[in-house]
């Protein structure tokens, strides 16, 4: 009988930690056009993964992921900000584009300007592309 329950314990801790493992991570985003994982410990030695498909699947079998992004060729900045629990910290605007950075419902952050910054958008026309904590190597 003991032997019966040491090997059902050993058996979920195994099926436990194979599932944390090999099942895809969650994304910080809906997955767009490509997804892209920033790995490293800072910008400065920002590696740069894009993946077409299977994300979730990817990230597992990455190291130091410190920011992901995605890109929308439709885009609704107020609904994606209400499905990610954004608020607009500051704005940039460009010539052809217009930068939102801000707070919200995301697991990176860096400061900028002396503010914490966790989500980065970039809208040009109806296209975005969406970081956390901030798009790195330009759009």
């Amino acid at each position: 009988m003991r032997f019966a329950k040491l090997a059902i314990l050993t058996i979920s801790a195994v099926f436990v930690i194979s599932a944390i493992a090999f099942f895809p991570q969650k994304l910080c985003f809906e997955n767009g056009n490509s997804y892209t994982f920033y790995c490293g410990t800072s910008s400065k030695d920002c590696k740069v993964v894009t993946v077409n498909r299977l994300a979730g699947l990817e990230k597992t079998c990455l190291a130091n992921v410190c920011g992901e992004s995605t890109d929308y060729d439709e885009f609704d900045l107020e609904s994606f900000l209400n499905k990610v629990g954004g608020k607009i910290v500051f704005t940039e605007e460009l010539s052809d584009s217009v930068n939102y950075y801000c707070t919200a419902d995301l697991p990176y952050s860096v400061n900028l300007y002396g503010k914490d910054i966790n989500l980065h958008v970039c809208v040009r026309g109806n296209t975005a592309r969406v970081a956390s904590p901030i798009i790195f190597g330009g759009y």
